[in-house]
């Protein structure tokens, strides 16, 4: 790069600057070329081209390059791609141990893909990496050309440099009779009539139009650095949520990671009719319409607290049927499936004191959100551990395998007379298959003998007729992503069908000196030029404009 010194209009530029920034000449000393200038940015000088760059120029020369932007956009689209080989984790509907369905299903390969991180790819910190470098490459990129261009198209010159003029791709150079203000005044008249914008100093012109397109480029970076920071913030909590709850009929269920409860008033399915199905299908069960009277409600006090019951406000009910969701404050809860087996959700046990024979109870023992402590006479129940589907697993360990009630078991710890002060642990399953199943009273041994908690009669029994599936979804973020996405079009709109056209023209003792520059189109600018010519009686063929074209 140059060092640059002051032009010999006097002006002091930059250093980096390529063109002088008032009259446009060339300040490099030995470019004795013909040839047409360079005019990206109208040589203004780019920090990306500083001479003597500290640690910060270098990092923004190295995010102002288009070729690591594009490095980056072709690295992120492919580890996309990768991201897409099997299904990502958080597809899956119910609970599921990756660790073992990747290798079970899809063998090795599923097996290394897992281990490699790749089954959650969309959320590991190494691809929200790249698209924070793809960002940052478009911020700066934009910065580092934007505001040259801006103080280049803002400060514009009318009465150029000779060698600025000529060197321009589209040129024309004659002597002209008559008075020159006279013709000047003429040629802008025609340029003005093709829609340009006319600034005049004497003898000198510049006509402009569509600079607005310049711009076009950089309102579509815009959109796409919304557009990416819309994605980002989808892992913002609460912004994005894309999940699957069960709620039995009558039940109340939270809504995992907010404030608000869904509750099923009725469940109903109707079925086709057998004259309604093809023959093959006849006699078999097969869903017509299935509806879910919900009611959403807000949590507004004691919400999170596992003593108290939180207070709920209604906030909204719909009937939710297939494609007819819940909406509230861009939450949506669609109908996704159902199971119309009775599952339980309550029972009533008592307390059987065996050496005694007296009986405490019953006690509401809910499947879900059970108290922490029952009072039964001098016995205290304080729960210990809660499971939905009871499962040993290979250390010997219990373990849930779903939030479904489909084997529900209890721990308590037990205190009362004829055992341990410090409490003693009892196993209780409310399902009698499940406690042959599971031997309940082996696992219970010595405290089986001294007390029994039991159900007595199915009236302390309370099941659910069926269960709801919802699928529910929240993306605050993306409003943001189609306003990045109309950026992007209006950028793309204004950069591909308006090009930004000047023309510079300076009359000296008779010369006519004429230079013409756009973005794109130089057919239209030719004929633009060509045509203005015309109408002041001077006839051009259009291809002789090119630089060099001389029509003396």
């Amino acid at each position: 790069m140059v060092e640059n010194t002051k032009c010999e209009c006097g002006h002091q530029n930059a250093v980096g600057t390529v063109l002088c920034e008032s009259c446009g000449k060339p300040l490099d000393k030995n470019d004795q070329s013909d040839m047409p200038l360079e005019m990206r940015y109208d040589g203004v000088a780019r920090r990306s081209q500083k001479t003597n760059p500290n640690v910060i120029d270098r990092v923004w020369n190295f995010f102002s390059s288009v070729k690591i932007a594009i490095y980056l956009i072709v690295l992120t689209f492919l580890t996309a791609m990768l991201g897409t080989i099997y299904p990502q984790e958080n597809t899956f509907v119910n609970n599921f141990d990756p660790s073992v369905y990747y290798e079970e299903t899809y063998g090795l390969p599923g097996k290394i893909y897992y281990l490699l991180g790749l089954t959650h790819t969309y959320e590991s910190w190494w691809f929200i990496g790249l698209l924070v470098m793809i960002g940052t490459s478009l911020v700066i990129c934009s910065l580092d050309r934007v505001l040259p261009l801006y103080r280049a198209l803002n400060k514009q010159q009318i009465r150029k440099h000779h060698q600025f003029i000529l060197r321009q791709k589209t040129v024309f150079k004659r002597r002209i009779e008559g008075e020159e203000t006279k013709w000047a005044d003429g040629f802008a008249a025609q340029l003005k009539r093709q829609g340009y914008r006319i600034h005049r100093d004497g003898t000198a012109l510049l006509a402009e139009k569509n600079r607005f397109s310049r711009w076009g480029p950089y309102i579509n970076h815009i959109g796409l650095i919304l557009f990416l920071l819309a994605v980002l913030a989808r892992s913002i909590p609460s912004w994005q949520l894309d999940t699957y709850i069960t709620v039995p009929d009558g039940d109340t269920v939270q809504i995992a990671d907010t404030n608000y409860y869904v509750k099923n008033e009725k469940f109903t399915v109707e079925y086709y009719k057998d004259e309604e199905l093809p023959d093959k299908l006849k006699g078999t069960a097969r869903a017509k319409l299935f509806e879910t009277k919900a009611v959403l409600y807000e949590c507004v006090s004691s919400c999170g607290d596992p003593l108290k019951e939180p207070e709920l406000k209604e906030v909204k009910r719909h009937d939710i049927v297939v494609n007819e969701p819940l909406k509230y404050k861009g939450l949506k809860l669609y109908q996704f499936d159902f199971d119309t087996t009775p599952r339980l959700n309550e029972v009533r046990p008592v307390l059987v004191d065996k050496q005694t024979g007296d009986t405490y109870g019953p006690f509401d023992l809910p499947m879900k959100d059970s108290a922490p402590q029952h009072k039964l006479g001098p016995f205290t129940l304080d729960l210990y551990a809660n499971y939905m589907e009871f499962s040993i697993d290979e250390n010997g360990e219990p373990v849930t395998l779903s939030r479904d009630p489909v084997a529900p078991a209890f721990i308590f710890t037990v205190k009362g007379p004829g055992l341990d002060p410090a409490g003693e642990p009892y196993l209780y399953f409310p399902m009698q298959k499940d406690k042959v199943k599971f031997s309940q009273d082996a696992i219970n041994a010595a405290i089986a003998d001294k007390i029994e908690i039991r159900v007595d009669g199915m009236e302390n029994v309370d099941f659910s007729e069926a269960s709801t599936y919802l699928n529910v979804r929240m993306d605050r973020a993306l409003p943001y992503v189609w306003i990045g996405a109309a950026f992007s079009m209006l950028g793309l709109l204004m950069g591909s069908y308006w090009q930004h056209r000047r023309i510079w023209l300076r009359i000296d003792q008779g010369e006519l000196a004429l230079g013409a520059h756009t973005n794109k189109n130089w057919y239209g600018m030719r004929s633009d030029v060509a045509k203005a010519l015309g109408k002041t009686g001077i006839a051009v063929d259009p291809k002789s404009l090119d630089n060099g074209g001389n029509n003396a």
